[in-house]
């Protein structure tokens, strides 16, 4: 019998069928973070109960920690410090790796979970956060839960799943030079609807996948939440296996070849069923760039933002003018009209090490400086890439230009009440959501890969770079 990807991982970890959708799941990993993580973990310790694999949970400060030079414990959000205070007196009484705000491994949880290890293919990871499916990328079973859930496999290192739907997106064509993973999802929401992927799991598949690097691939996968898929999969091969040898948390030696050999397992068969298939024509793909409030509400970069009286029905027409109202974008204007006050680089989409590297070399091939009217900031999303930037002089090339280098964290991909760009200011930014307010009350946010957003960042206005 022939069976998909995800149908293998959920039968290797199902520990019993409770109904014909729902089955009791055996949970490898959990990570948390300092937002949820105390709730989590102070649930478990006001019941006396304990952790039942130490080993197996980790947490981090990544979501309210300041990202700020000589931060510490305060932070600009209300109430922040004492998220922070909790959550680490939590981890420290249950005995948890905690990866702590002077740690050098610390960092945005979906980007050190795989540099570290902790995330491998055919593993069962969860997070209280919704992009925990960019471990997908890895060929790993991996979704975001909520703080209960969370606690319950604390406990039993188990979860009560209902099991979604398959669902494989082709991608036909191989990705142009000019655009990236980011613009390939943002273009894949576009084409199939910020719901198109609701009750599914997603398998990425083609030649454009195969040729993609590993974080590239985390970078796609990160953004099947924004289908609202349950999770987005990417099955692994040599370039995955080769990109987990030797990181501290895998395996070694002997277990080593015995993962290995599992891994090669990890893929769909041939002729595999899937509820449901789309094939995504890719080759005349350009960069693309968000106008809404949206990622659905992305075009081409030299494309014209919709009319509203062009809307396919009343509800999609009220949408389209309340978030142009809000962006402050009109029907059937360029978004290069349109002149920006900040970019930023980061989150746990774009801030690893070859996403960084991607804007320092345009910065370099072009000699172009960040335009006096933008504030730009990268923040690289952990200590270790953080570390191998400077190594390399990639943080000197992005002040040089006019960027502000900051400590591994979210930072501003999401408003929680404390550090923000300001109301009415227009931003470039290469993280995953541009809803109302994401960046902070009033903010308008575009979305796009880290070359888009270090070109408009130099132009001063929605630009994409062609050259690259």
């Amino acid at each position: 019998m022939t069976t998909t990807l995800f149908d293998k991982l959920w039968q290797e970890h199902e520990v019993k069928t409770l109904s014909e959708r729902q089955s009791l799941l055996y949970v490898d990993r959990i990570f948390l973070h300092e937002r949820t993580g105390s709730a989590a973990l102070n649930g478990l310790l006001e019941h006396n109960r304990v952790v039942r694999r130490r080993e197996h949970a980790f947490c981090t400060m990544d979501h309210i920690v300041d990202t700020l030079p000589g931060r510490g414990d305060n932070t600009l959000m209300p109430s922040g410090r004492d998220f922070i205070i909790a959550t680490r007196g939590a981890a420290q009484e249950t005995g948890i790796q905690l990866f702590d705000i002077p740690d050098p491994d610390q960092g945005i949880v979906h980007v050190i979970s795989p540099e570290l290890g902790i995330a491998l293919p055919g593993l069962s990871l969860i997070c209280p956060d919704s992009h925990t499916c960019t471990l997908g990328g890895l060929g790993a079973l991996a979704w975001g839960v909520g703080s209960t859930e969370a606690e319950h496999a604390l406990a039993t290192s188990t979860l009560r799943v209902t099991r979604p739907k398959t669902m494989r997106v082709t991608f036909e064509g191989a990705l142009p030079d000019s655009a990236t993973a980011k613009d390939l999802i943002l273009f894949t929401i576009r084409e199939l609807s910020g719901a198109g992927g609701a009750g599914y799991a997603i398998e990425f598949a083609g030649p454009a996948i195969q040729a993609l690097a590993v974080e590239a691939r985390l970078t796609l996968c990160n953004m099947a939440t924004e289908l609202s898929a349950f999770t987005g999969l990417i099955a692994p091969d040599q370039k995955v296996f080769e990109y987990c040898n030797g990181r501290p948390y895998a395996p070694r030696g002997v277990a080593w070849d015995q993962a290995n050999t599992h891994w090669h397992g990890l893929q769909s068969d041939e002729g595999a069923r899937f509820d449901r298939e789309h094939v995504v024509d890719i080759r005349a793909l350009k960069p693309q760039l968000s106008w809404g409030t949206s990622p659905q509400h992305a075009i081409d970069w030299d494309g014209v933002v919709p009319h509203v009286i062009d809307a396919p029905d009343d509800a999609t027409a009220v949408a389209w003018q309340r978030a142009q109202d809000y962006m402050g974008v009109s029907g059937g204007s360029h978004l290069s009209d349109y002149s920006v006050d900040a970019a930023f680089i980061g989150s746990c989409t774009n801030s690893r090490l070859s996403d960084l590297r991607l804007a320092a070399e345009y910065l370099s091939r072009t000699g172009h400086r960040v335009a006096n009217s933008v504030k730009a900031l990268c923040v690289p999303g952990s200590g270790q890439v953080k570390r191998a930037a400077e190594a390399e002089g990639l943080d000197e090339i992005f002040r040089s230009a006019g960027f502000e280098w900051r400590e591994p964290g979210c930072s501003m991909c999401f408003f929680a009440g404390g550090e923000s760009f300001g109301e009415g200011v227009r931003v470039a930014s290469t993280t995953n959501r541009n809803f109302e307010g994401r960046q902070g009350l009033g903010v308008r946010t575009h979305i796009a890969s880290p070359l888009t957003v270090v070109a408009s960042a130099c132009a001063g206005h929605l630009v994409a770079d062609t050259t690259a």
